[in-house]
This record gives structure tokens, sequence and C-alpha cells, in this order.
């Protein structure tokens, strides 16, 4: 009889094993959330990344062997995020009647993101690079990834804290804007676009159409306006 041992460590060595491991984890994620009636707390992507992690512990498989077979998936992140533009035409007469207070929005969102994460970040001493990999959190992660190393931060940190970002602001975006009573759908999707990028765009989609088009709107604008900014605002609080 093989060695289970042996059977696994050759299967670990295999891509599809982390691939299909991903998806597997998204689905059971997604299964839990719509069993739970689609609430906001139990969020697919925060189920799937739990699932993985203890996957991972459990077997005592490094990062670099699991991307390796789930680098499909990261790849997709680009073609996605382009893709985003389709809501934004389809939505053009809608967004110039709106336009005013939508780059507003976008201003007061895209500098509070940056500003507090480099001041509080500053504020426990943190260093340089450190500070270079939170600047650009609130983006959507292939945006967010190419500012860190334009700007000296450590991409596989700023990967991460785009994760925590849009995980935490998908879970929290719905009961916020509920308790403020925002309900236009047009507000609520760009505010969790330009907060929590790709995460929080995927969850506006899921409340409706409306929210989910202008959370793609906020989100795409949002990266624009921090990869503009995030140097500069870098450069003014850390040095």
């Amino acid at each position: 009889m093989s060695d289970p041992a042996l059977i696994w460590s050759y299967l670990t060595q295999g891509p599809l094993l982390w691939l299909t491991a991903t998806l597997i984890a998204y689905l059971a994620g997604d299964w839990l959330f719509r069993a739970s009636g689609r609430n906001s707390v139990v969020n697919p992507v925060l189920i799937a990344v739990i699932i993985l992690g203890l996957v991972l512990w459990f077997s005592g498989t490094d990062y670099q062997t699991y991307f390796e077979g789930a680098q499909f998936v990261h790849f997709m992140l680009g073609p996605a995020t382009v893709s985003l533009a389709l809501p934004l035409y389809d939505n053009l007469p809608r967004v110039r009647k709106a336009v005013w207070p939508m780059l507003a929005g976008l201003a007061a969102g895209s500098l509070t993101a940056v500003v507090s994460a480099l001041l509080i970040a500053r504020w426990f001493g943190l260093d340089q690079q450190v500070l270079a990999s939170l600047a650009p959190k609130s983006t959507t992660a292939p945006v967010a990834i190419g500012i860190a190393e334009a700007i000296g931060g450590q991409p596989s940190l700023t990967a991460t804290l785009v994760l925590l970002t849009g995980i935490s602001g998908a879970v929290m975006a719905t009961p916020l804007l509920n308790l403020l009573r925002i309900h236009d759908g047009r507000a609520r999707g760009f505010a969790t676009g330009v907060a929590a990028h790709g995460i929080g765009t995927a969850r506006a989609f899921q409340v409706n159409p409306t929210n989910g088009a202008f959370a793609g709107i906020g989100m795409g604008m949002n990266a624009v306006l921090t990869a503009l900014i995030a140097p500069a605002l870098l450069h003014l609080i850390a040095r």
C-alpha cells in the first residue's frame, strides 16, 4: 500500500491541486453566505481565506508552493479589473448627472484612506517601507502592488493589506451605510468601491446591479487618484 504522506507530497507539487482548493474554498464561502441570508458578516472571501489558511497550516504547505498552483487566479485580477470599465460605459448618462458629488466623494475617500493610514503608521513609529506598503491599501490589488513597488513598498505586505481592507470594508459597508441612513444605490455603491476596492465591489454587485456598477466606477477612479497622490503624500508625511 502506498504511503499517504508520499501521495500527499506528490499532489502538493501539482498546480491543479491548489487552484482546485481555491475554487472549492470560495464555493464553500459562497454557500455559507447564501445560507446566512446574504449576511455581510459571512463574506465569501473571508471564509475562503480562513479555509485555505487552515488547509495550508495543517498540511505544512508554504505559501510559495500554494501560489505557484493558484497563480492563475492572481493573473485574472488584471482582466477582471479592466472589465469593470463596462459598468462605467453603461452608466455614463447617470455618471454625468452626478459627476461633481462623485468627484467630491472620491477626493474625500481617497485622501482619507491614504492620509489616515500613513499618520497612524507614523504615530506607531513604523519604518518607511511599511508606510509605502500602506499608502495604496485601498486600491485594487494589481494597482496597489504597482504603486507599492514604485514608491519603495513591499508588494507582498501591500497585497495582504489590500485583502484585509477589502474584506473589512465589504463586511462593514452595508451595516454602516444603513446606520448613516444612506439609501441611494449610487452613493452606497460608489462609497463601497472607493473604500473597499474589488472585494467591496463584488459585495455591492450582490446587493443590486446599480450598487455594483457605481462601486466599480468608484474603485477604478480611486485607483487612478491614489496612484497620483500616494507618492506625494508619502513624501510629505514620512519625511
